[in-house]
């Protein structure tokens, strides 16, 4: 990996390498042997990847991310970490992006997306899309449903799955389908100009059906426990966390108990050839990985 001071810089352009889906991103573009620029805070903890270069910014800093963004012509944001100015950052990042002269972003938003969604983070990815569709610049917008990796880290050391879902459903899906499904958009922006992908898993799951999963695979004695919503607050208020950040812990279960998550989607499938992976596969392969 070279300094991105270098004169020939690559015009892709990659944000959150050093996290799970950037990294996966990152990484199948370098194994195609596509040069890419890594947007990074930390230049020392980007990925040593072939043909990368990396530029140090962050999303609230309009100055280097226009910087860093000079010469690129295709985009892959993620989101920022979750914080309470999450939705400025995105709309200062987009700008930067824009008055660097890129070309297209493919933006990765959340499945549902819309001012009025139940979950509360969702309507910052529905008011980011508005102001890239706003920005002048193509995009593409990958709206990912929950990340079923994170399923059984949601059992608490009781075995119980707790959230106010009902009976409703959510069609989780992997990281490594999402970002098998950003490359191939990456690697062709023009075909996809304007579109807006759903990405989920091959099938929709209560909670109480994921719970029963993690059981039968892992051995674990799991259950779900369907709170409500004062009970909710209630168990994650221990956690000291500010306001906004426990709204959205307890959103993510009532936009499913809404039936907002629910719906599987074949655009991951079609724009890789691949079928998505089950949380029963995820949880089998975790397992004989051990």
């Amino acid at each position: 990996m070279s300094d991105a001071s270098a004169a020939d810089r690559p015009t892709i352009a990659v944000t959150g390498s050093t996290g799970w889906l950037g990294g996966l991103v990152a990484r199948d573009l370098a194994d195609r042997g596509v040069r890419q620029r890594l947007l990074v805070r930390d230049v020392t903890r980007a990925p040593d990847l072939p043909g990368s270069v990396a530029a140090q910014c962050t999303y609230r800093d309009g100055d280097a991310a226009r910087a860093a963004l000079e010469g690129v012509e295709t985009l892959f944001m993620v989101s920022a970490a979750e914080n309470e100015d999450r939705l400025a950052e995105h709309r200062a990042f987009v700008d930067a992006a824009a008055a660097a002269g890129v070309h297209h972003v493919v933006y990765v938003s959340f499945f549902g997306a819309a001012p009025d969604a139940t979950f509360t983070l969702a309507r910052d990815h529905a008011a980011t899309e508005e102001h890239l569709r706003a920005s002048g610049m193509s995009w593409t917008f990958l709206r990912d449903n929950l990340y079923l990796e994170f399923i059984d880290q949601m059992v608490g050391d009781d075995g119980l799955l707790r959230g106010p879902a009902g009976e409703g459903r959510a069609a989780v899906v992997a990281h490594a389908d999402i970002a098998r499904a950003a490359v191939a958009v990456l690697l062709d922006p023009a075909s996809h100009v304007g579109a807006t992908y759903d990405l989920t898993g091959p099938e929709a799951l209560t909670f109480a059906e994921m719970a029963r999963t993690v059981s039968e695979v892992t051995g674990r004695d799991v259950r779900f426990h369907d709170e409500s919503v004062e009970e909710a607050y209630a168990s994650r208020a221990a956690y000291g966390a500010p306001d906004w950040q426990v709204d959205a812990w307890v959103s993510t279960y009532t936009a499913v108990a809404a039936g907002e998550l629910d719906g599987v989607s074949g655009d991951g499938e079609r724009l890789t050839g691949r079928r998505p992976t089950s949380l029963r596969d995820y949880l089998e392969s975790q397992r004989g990985s051990r």
